[in-house]
């Protein structure tokens, strides 16, 4: 009787220790990312804003906006659209707000031809979406 108890202990033990290893494993939650990989990206998209030129003010957020979605989409967060996403995150972002600020932005000169996009403009979207990836662990 006592092999019996200990063979049926053993036995819970291991489907409760499979169980959560499957429960784990496809767990459709938060997914860490590549941090190395998002701040190579992302420097590369700072180093892209340049003063003197302006057509790299739109660039420059169009790359960052879609660099986010990326990240969003990688962290498992659900949503047809971006906003979707950032709406479902909204939660871990420290300043929902700013983010939505530029990623409007973004729409602005994906939508409107004439778009005009100024420096500093371009330059605070750039600050929020970097906040925005610090807050999902990206960078």
């Amino acid at each position: 009787m006592d092999q019996t108890i200990i063979f049926l202990f053993a036995a819970i033990i291991i489907i409760g220790g499979l169980l959560f290893a499957f429960m784990s494993l496809s767990k459709k939650g938060m997914r860490h990312l590549d941090v190395d990989r998002y701040r190579v990206k992302w420097l590369a998209i700072e180093q892209q804003l340049k003063r003197d030129q302006p057509a790299s003010f739109s660039m420059a957020v169009l790359n960052a906006d879609k660099l986010l979605d990326q990240a969003l989409k990688e962290r498992g967060l659900l949503g047809q659209t971006m906003a979707e996403r950032m709406k479902n995150g909204a939660k871990m972002l420290s300043n929902r707000n700013n983010v939505w600020t530029a990623h409007k932005l973004r729409n602005q000169i994906a939508h409107e031809p004439d778009a005009n996009v100024t420096f500093d403009q371009a330059r605070y979207a750039l600050a929020y979406f970097k906040q925005a990836l610090k807050d999902i662990g990206a960078i």
